[in-house]
């Protein structure tokens, strides 16, 4: 079959579910592409604006004979459709002037005396008035359908050995009614839920009634992936966020100074007499969306709207976004959400043939009610509960619950993907993904890994080996063990962790830990200390650095702690800990003075410590309900505060002391101006403790970019017994280098940081110190700032640093450059 007779099948194929089809390109007079151009079904409201290349797709499930294609400066044509498909026609558009209902503006659309901004400032002005907002308590019914699906499917597709043994998945082939490619449904998700809020107390929960999806019923990440993906947004908003972006909303009130704005008609819809308003970008490289919108002339509404992203938008893996809404107008003054459709089209360029992945859900909203006034405590989250029956919904619990009914190929994604499970090179495709993504290997009950951590360097060790793993019986396990084992060639030693985890009370997550290690550590790397058994410190594991790396602890960390979370992202946590320290390394000393005439030392250090510690991480998003959970990762507030309490002589333990110390992180959005880090860390230790008990300020020796670590800063350059820190770091994510043309395509995003620190050591601690080591407390606060170009080849970010003081310190690091690896949208 070749690939002009198998278009042919499948237009036939899928003319059965839309009546209208229509595509094309407009031109002007010299067949130049007409980019935003206003092309719609004659006396419908079903239309779109052309794309940056003047090129549109439009499909409708009615009858339509006319399409009339407009744009502002050129004259309307009308266009006879003689066919239901009509494909690849060339739309010629002469300059000239035509009026129609209402007054057209040419050229580049003005501020002033634009009719179309008179009414944007109307629709600000109502906006708080509109929808669900207007009512003091609500509550709805919600059906959710995600799907993904292959698009851009052809015959050499089909045809290659990916899917040899597969071929029946192409059965399900369809046609996207908004962009005309075929596609290849691959998973589809279906949930029903209860919607209830407040706006007195701007509260809103949901509860899932049934959730159904194609081959993967109870994956919990998956499930929660796309929730994060496809996040919740009001258009009435000044930003929306899709893919961690701030997207100017064209009903913003800063739209106009990015947003082109054209009254273009104006009609009755649903007996409510409405204006059309077409509106594209002013400039190319921003986070904005060209489309059109009509809203209600009286109550100035939104009845329907439509947004695509623009292919030139700073935006990585994504191509296309077009996103449609329809409001129901309830009686004379009330427009609520009836449905919203997004679609997404994944991609690894942006090339019109690329292939790629459509991403799309659809949401229907029915049974309003409001002012139905439930208790506070409802809306208080449930800090760990699930009910399997969500999942276990029958046939005909869907076929009587959907809102409304699957297409037959939707239909048939259910069966596809039960069949690919008894698939044997399906079932191998899988587990590669499922082994890059979680870094395990799973066999039966076992997972070996992390894989990721295999191989690692440091002075000390040499060539390091690591090997470990854990129990796996499902990602809901309420009791879970894990162990490694590491060998370094260099100093011939055996090193290990071993935990164990279990979860005593679901419903407040009351959870036993308890765990020894044995191992190599750089303990000047962090300032919050962890007694994570199985963590370990990037610094003494690389396989790269920069500098001298021999400061490093040999160290035994036998640990068990209770923590509970008694409201929705609360954790409190209480433990106790045995740890002896000595250097691992020749040329590195840990010792003290044991005796008041500082006339005798000691290497070791043995301690005895308590610790209470409250972990704070409002909006912070979890996936699962056993002892462990993963963390969808988005931006969130956190505030962590711990309290140790050093006893001597329990354990023959050596010293007595007290730590404070406090961690904040607040990420802030600035609109359209990207995103601001603002992370700082203070502590203080009451008492007299050695080197290894101190606070050392975190330097980075690596090449890569590290998390609350000073770039220019080496290990141990810089000890405190009390300290204070501050980091602040400006995501501009290309507002600025998308304005300079050479750059504009290279879709660069700009990074500013500024890092400091200021502290000090008690002369007793001074004068306790019998290392080698000379104690420097940056009592004039030192700093370092950066400034840094990401998105480099869509995975890589460059940072440049430089350090502000202390540049005349031996062996000073005054300027540096680091680098990080990582997939963004």
């Amino acid at each position: 079959m070749n690939k002009n007779l198998l278009l042919f099948f499948i237009l036939i194929a899928t003319s059965v579910f839309a009546q209208t089809k229509v595509s094309g390109v407009v031109l002007d007079e010299f067949n130049q592409p007409i980019p935003f151009a206003n092309v719609y079904f004659k006396n419908s409201s079903e239309g779109l604006i052309t794309n940056e290349n003047g090129r549109f797709y439009l499909e409708s499930q009615k009858n339509y004979t006319t399409l009339v294609v407009s744009f502002i400066g050129f004259t309307t044509v009308e266009l006879p459709l003689t066919k239901s498909v009509t494909y690849d026609i060339k739309v010629n558009l002469a300059a000239g002037e035509t009026l129609r209902e209402v007054v057209l503006i040419s050229g580049k659309m003005s501020k002033k005396n634009n009719p179309a901004i008179d009414i944007l400032r109307k629709i600000w002005a109502r906006k708080k008035q509109n929808g669900l907002r207007q009512f003091k308590h609500y509550q709805y019914d919600k059906y959710e359908k995600v799907e993904f699906d292959l698009n851009t499917i052809d015959s050499a597709m089909m045809k290659s050995k990916l899917f040899k043994g597969m071929e029946f998945v192409f059965e399900q082939m369809d046609t996207s009614r908004i962009t005309g490619k075929t596609y290849l449904p691959i998973f589809i998700n279906e949930s029903i839920s209860e919607v209830y809020g407040n706006n007195t107390i701007n509260k809103e929960k949901e509860i899932l009634k049934a959730n159904k999806n194609s081959g993967f019923n109870t994956n919990q990440q998956i499930i929660a992936f796309i929730k994060d993906l496809y996040a919740e947004y009001d258009i009435y908003d000044n930003y929306l966020k899709f893919f961690d972006k701030d997207f100017v909303s064209p009903l913003s009130r800063t739209g106009i100074d990015v947003y082109n704005y054209a009254l273009t008609d104006s009609m009755y819809i649903d007996n409510k007499w409405c204006y059309n308003i077409v509106y594209y970008p002013r400039r190319k490289g921003e986070l904005t969306f060209k489309g059109d919108f009509w809203v209600n002339d009286t109550t100035f509404a939104i009845k329907s709207i439509n947004m695509a992203v623009t292919k030139s938008a700073n935006i990585n893996w994504v191509k296309e976004i077009y996103i449609e809404q329809e409001f129901d107008v309830v009686n004379d003054s009330v427009f609520l959400l009836k449905r919203d459709h997004m679609m997404s089209d994944f991609a690894f360029n942006k090339k019109e043939e690329s292939k790629g992945v459509y991403g799309k859900r659809t949401t229907l909203f029915k049974n309003h009610a409001f002012n139905q006034e439930k208790p506070k405590d409802f809306y208080k989250e449930e800090v760990n509960f699930i009910d399997n029956s969500v999942y276990a919904k029958s046939d005909d619990f869907w076929q009587e619950n959907r809102f409304e009914s699957l297409s037959k190929d939707e239909l048939g994604v259910y069966k596809m993907l039960d069949t690919l499970q008894t698939v044997k090179k399906f079932k191998q495709m899988y587990n590669l993904v499922s082994i890059l993504g979680s870094g395990y290997i799973q066999k039966g009950n076992f997972d070996f890994g992390p894989i990721f951590s295999t191989i690692g360097y440091n002075e000390v060790e040499g060539i390091r080996l690591r090997v470990g793993g854990r129990t796996y019986f499902g990602q809901n396990d309420p009791w879970r063990l894990q162990f490694y084992t590491a060998y370094g060639f260099e100093d011939d030693q055996v090193k290990y962790g071993l935990s164990g985890k279990v979860l005593l009370n679901k419903k407040n997550r009351l959870i036993l830990e308890v765990g020894n290690r044995r191992d190599i550590e750089q303990i000047g790397a962090s300032l919050t200390t962890s007694n994570n058994v199985l963590g370990r410190s990037f610094a003494s594991s690389g396989l790269f650095m920069a500098g001298s790396n021999t400061n490093l602890t040999s160290i035994n960390l036998s640990m068990m702690s209770l923590n509970i979370e008694p409201v929705k992202n609360l954790t409190l946590e209480a433990g106790m800990s045995y740890r002896t320290l000595k250097s691992a390394s020749s040329s590195f000393s840990l010792d003290y003075f044991t005796d008041e005439t500082f006339t005798t030392t000691a290497s070791d250090v043995k301690q005895s410590e308590f610790s209470v510690s409250v972990d704070y991480t409002p909006k912070r998003k979890t996936i699962g309900y056993g002892v462990e959970r993963s963390i969808v990762d988005s931006p969130y507030s956190r505030l962590f505060v711990n309290y140790s309490q050093g006893v001597k002589g329990v354990f023959d333990s050596d010293f007595d002391y007290q730590k404070l110390q406090l961690y904040f992180k607040q990420p802030i959005l600035v609109g359209g101006f990207g995103r601001l880090n603002v992370i700082t860390e203070v502590g203080k230790t009451f008492g007299d403790v050695p080197l290894g008990l101190m606070s050392v300020v975190p330097g980075n020796q690596s090449y890569f970019l590290i998390e609350n670590t000073f770039n220019n800063l080496n290990f141990y350059e810089f000890v405190t017994d009390q300290y204070a820190t501050f980091q602040l770091e400006h995501h501009f994510l290309g507002r600025i280098l998308s304005r300079v043309p050479g750059l504009r395509k290279m879709n660069l995003r700009e990074v500013i940081g500024i890092k400091g620190v200021v502290g000090s050591v008690s002369d007793s601690n001074r004068n306790l110190n019998a290392s080698n080591l000379i104690y420097l407390a940056p009592e004039k606060p030192y700093w370092e700032y950066s400034a840094g170009i990401g998105n480099i080849f869509k995975v890589f970010r460059i940072d440049f640093s430089w350090r502000g003081n202390y540049r005349d310190l031996p062996d000073a690091n005054n300027f540096t450059v680091k680098g990080s690896f990582g997939f963004y949208f």
